[in-house]
């Protein structure tokens, strides 16, 4: 069985400017200057946490948490309806492929209450066959593990699954789970998604179908044929 695992922020709902506001009120109300120019492309797959870490340094488990809890709470009142919006086509694209006979899994940095808000909103509770958050894994991308957790629940093995992600990390993270995936240009461009086992970018889900990439990662999983019958 083939399988989908799509990244939410960025991906399946079009966040990451909330995001970005989010973060820059952070920022503004413990006196660190936010400067948007690589923001996104270092830490844009990360969790909360380490993207805290990152620009804030070390600092008491309880602290850290705090922070998280007060930038994805400002995250969720900015990109409330009737803000909220998904990548266009996104939830089309998904129940097409889920009637097809695709599984379906998410893999996302974010935490559990940033999944549940973005499924409700999306109307699509309960929809996947497995569902990773960042506060399940150890490592977020770009490393394998949400990848791997995903496709453990979903039931297909690495090989067989297609990572849709809008960032350079998830990208990189995709690969390193053995997995092939498609780019969304939402946040950066085709060539900042680029790699070998990327089969295709696309800026929404409008123009293509399941079966699209489908027939595209099946091309690139058959090796050429050499010398003649």
């Amino acid at each position: 069985m083939i399988g989908f695992v799509f990244d939410l922020d960025g991906t399946a709902i079009d966040s990451m400017p909330a995001h970005d506001e989010a973060w820059r009120v952070l920022f503004d109300r413990h006196g660190h200057a936010f400067d948007e120019t690589d923001f996104y492309r270092r830490t844009a797959g990360r969790t909360a946490a380490d993207t805290i870490r990152e620009y804030f340094g070390d600092m008491p488990a309880a602290e850290l948490e705090s922070r998280v809890r007060e930038k994805e709470g400002v995250y969720r009142e900015l990109f409330a309806p009737p803000r909220f919006r998904e990548v266009p086509g996104f939830t089309v694209f998904v129940r097409a492929a889920r009637d097809a006979g695709i599984a379906v899994g998410c893999a996302t940095a974010g935490r559990a209450d940033n999944i549940a808000f973005a499924l409700e909103n999306l109307g699509l509770e309960g929809f996947f066959d497995g569902v990773a958050g960042g506060h399940e894994v150890a490592h977020g991308k770009p490393a394998p593990d949400l990848f791997l957790l995903a496709a453990r629940r979903m039931n297909v093995v690495p090989a067989d699954c297609v990572v849709f992600e809008d960032a350079p990390l998830g990208i990189e993270g995709a690969r390193r789970a053995g997995m092939l995936a498609v780019g969304l240009t939402t946040g950066v461009t085709a060539a900042e998604l680029a790699g070998p086992h990327v089969v295709a970018t696309m800026p929404d889900y409008r123009n293509v179908t399941p079966a699209d990439i489908v027939a595209l990662a099946n091309a690139r999983r058959t090796p050429a044929r050499t010398g003649t019958d």
